[in-house]
Parts: C-alpha cells; sequence; structure tokens
C-alpha cells in the first residue's frame, strides 16, 4: 500500500476529532512528513533524587492524545506536521540496569564511603562503566539527531533525565556556530562530573560550555537551587553565561518590575540562533510534582510560554530544543499533562521561528 503524501494526510485530519492513538497529540504523521522530529530518550542513570524520567517519552505521548490542536496565537500550527520517533528500547533497558546500580553507589556515597559496605570494592568501578555507557547513549542521539536534521527538520529531545540532549546540541554546534542556550530550570547545571558521572544530569551546561565554543551564550532562567562552585563559575564568565536567577526575578517584581521587562533584558542576551533547555522543574512544582528535584519556586506556565513567544517574536530562530527531567507514572500522569502542553508549545514556536508554519 501506497504511502499517503503530506497534502493528502492533512486533508485526513479533521483537528476538532479525536486524535489517533499512539500518536504524538494523535497526528497521524510520519517523520519523513513532519518538520518537528521528537527523539525520545529513555535515560535517566545519574539523577541523584526521585526517579521516573525515563517513562517520561511513553506517558506524554500517551497524555498528548488530550492536548486540543487549536493554538490561538498559530491556530494552524498542527498542520507543519509533529511526530516522534519510536522509543528506542535499548536504552530503556541499559538506563534501568545502570540505574540500579547508580543507586546503591549513591547511597554509597551518601553513607560516607563505608569499607564494610556490600560490594564496596565495586562502588569505585561504577563511575567508569557508567561513563561509558552514557558516551554511547550521547553518541546514539547524536547520529540519530544529525540524520534527521540532514533532511531540514526541526529536532528535538523528549527526555529522560537533562543529560539527554548532549548529542544534539553537538549535533546542532556542527551547524551553526554562535548558538545562545535559554536555560528554564531550577538547577544551574554546571557541577564537574557530578557524584563522579561525566555526563550527570547536574553537569549538562557545564559539558556543553566546556565542549562546544559554538554555544556562545547560556542564559538560565527560573535557577534557584545552586552550590557555591557553579555560582563561581557564573560569577567569572559574565560575557558568555547570563543567569536570571528565580529569587531576583521575583524581588523585583514585588518592587515593581515586570515579567515583560525581565523577557526583554533575557531576550536581549540571546544571539539570533536559539537552543531552548526546558528542565520541566523550572516550573513551579505544582505543575510537575513528581520531578526528580522539585523545588518551591518557579514559573508559571504561561510565564514561561510568554518568554519563549518574546524570543521568536524578536526575530530569533529556534534551532531546537529539549524537554527533560518530567517525572510521573502512567497512573498519575499530571507531569506528563503539564509537559505534553509544553512540548506542543515548544514544537509550535520553533516551527513558526523557522518558518516551518
Amino acid at each position: 500500500m501506497a504511502r499517503r503524501s503530506k497534502e493528502e494526510i492533512i486533508k485526513s485530519i479533521d483537528p476538532n476529532d479525536v486524535g489517533q492513538v499512539g500518536r504524538l497529540f494523535g497526528l497521524p504523521y510520519e517523520p519523513e512528513h513532519a518538520e518537528v522530529v521528537i527523539v525520545p530518550v529513555p535515560w535517566e542513570v545519574t539523577v541523584s533524587y526521585g526517579t521516573g524520567t525515563s517513562d517520561a517519552p511513553e506517558n506524554i505521548l500517551y497524555a498528548s492524545a488530550q492536548v486540543d490542536l487549536y493554538d490561538p496565537d498559530i491556530p494552524d500550527a498542527w498542520k507543519m506536521g509533529i511526530a516522534m520517533l519510536d522509543l528506542p528500547e535499548h536504552l530503556a533497558e541499559m538506563s534501568a540496569t545502570l540505574r540500579e546500580e547508580t543507586e546503591d553507589y549513591i547511597q554509597w556515597l551518601e553513607q560516607g564511603k563505608p569499607s564494610d559496605w556490600e560490594g564496596a570494592p565495586y562502588m569505585h568501578e561504577i563511575p567508569s562503566v557508567v561513563n561509558q555507557e552514557c558516551e554511547k547513549m550521547n553518541q546514539w542521539v547524536y547520529q540519530t539527531a544529525s540524520d534527521w536534521l540532514d533532511e531540514d527538520k526541526i529536532v528535538a529531545v523528549l527526555g529522560g533525565d537533562h543529560s539527554t540532549p548532549y548529542g544534539l546540541i553537538r549535533a546542532l554546534a556542527e551547524r551553526y556556530d554562535n548558538i545562545g542556550i535559554l536555560q528554564i530550570d531550577a538547577h544551574a547545571d554546571l557541577r564537574e562530573a557530578y557524584e563522579g558521572f561525566r555526563y550527570s544530569h547536574a553537569s549538562i551546561m557545564y559539558n556543553v560550555l566546556n565542549d562546544f565554543p559554538e554555544v556562545t551564550k547560556l542564559v538560565q532562567v527560573g535557577v534557584r537551587d545552586y552550590c557555591e562552585a557553579e555560582w563561581n563559575i557564573i560569577r567569572s564568565q559574565p560575557q558568555r553565561i547570563a543567569a536570571f536567577f528565580d529569587q531576583q526575578i521575583k524581588e523585583g517584581i514585588y518592587e515593581g518590575k515586570t515579567w515583560k521587562d525581565y523577557c526583554k533584558a533575557i531576550v536581549e542576551q540571546l544571539p539570533e540562533y536559539v537552543y531552548i533547555s526546558f528542565d520541566i522543574d523550572g516550573l513551579d512544582p505544582k505543575l510537575c510534582p513528581m520531578t526528580g528535584t522539585p523545588v518551591a519556586g518557579g514559573l508559571e506556565f504561561f510565564e514561561a510560554v510568554y518568554l519563549i513567544k518574546q524570543v521568536v517574536r524578536s526575530g530569533r530562530k529556534i534551532i531546537g530544543f529539549d524537554l527533560v527531567e518530567v517525572g510521573g507514572s502512567f497512573e498519575d500522569e499530571w507531569d506528563a499533562n503539564v509537559g505534553a502542553r509544553m512540548l506542543y508549545k515548544l514544537c509550535n514556536w520553533a516551527g513558526h521561528s523557522m518558518g516551518k508554519i
């Protein structure tokens, strides 16, 4: 049976009807028809507190069927085409296997590395094993992203924990030489090899800044949980890192500034080409209570959407993005429900910025 063209698929869709089960946002697009291709990465090997983010791609896929397609800002956005690749089962299986070992290792660290711990001699080897497997995961993401970027798609990563988009950022750094990252996050993620893991979820921005000179600016928004070493990195690189801390934003608003004022200042820090790294814990934890490391404070849903809109309306282009750290379960899908809606907004505004709509 011949595959339908994209035009035929669009004609077959009633955006007011029930969506197709098992398809992202209920849309029947294949990746080759879609302008936005989502790479699911069910990986959470190095998470240091709560777990469950490795299930996020599947949970968000299921929850996305409840998202209405009408977007008042971009009414025909669904015609652009959004599709998610098949879940990579080999990554999910490896993540589950390694997670058991890293949980034991982290507990060993937290207990002060006792020599009488069961399996204590092996504990010292775990970081090396995990780092090697993380390298393989990064390579898979890089190659998958590269293949679809070569097809002129907007590529996004749906994690998993915040270590997962490294390969996508690497692929984009090979294609653009002046990238700004807009990081919405409760955490700075500037720790060097946190807990001994080179590709820790808490080290993603440290790694990106050190490995990719093409990333010329990191603009962090909503950060409210960070260590002194991270603060020193931020303070020592004012030309490359601009941090808009959550407390700073809230206190400014209490004293008369507006969110519009802050968004203008944030956007002005970004170059033309922008990558958005969206950790769901950048939002108020009432919107993501099951995320791995929830922190009091954070942005409201439409505060984050407003910021993304201002990026696009300034003429900047969203060349890629990730959505990570969405927790929850199949039975308790509130986090996935919020995550699916944020994913739809990210897809729509990225597509709009790149002239795909």
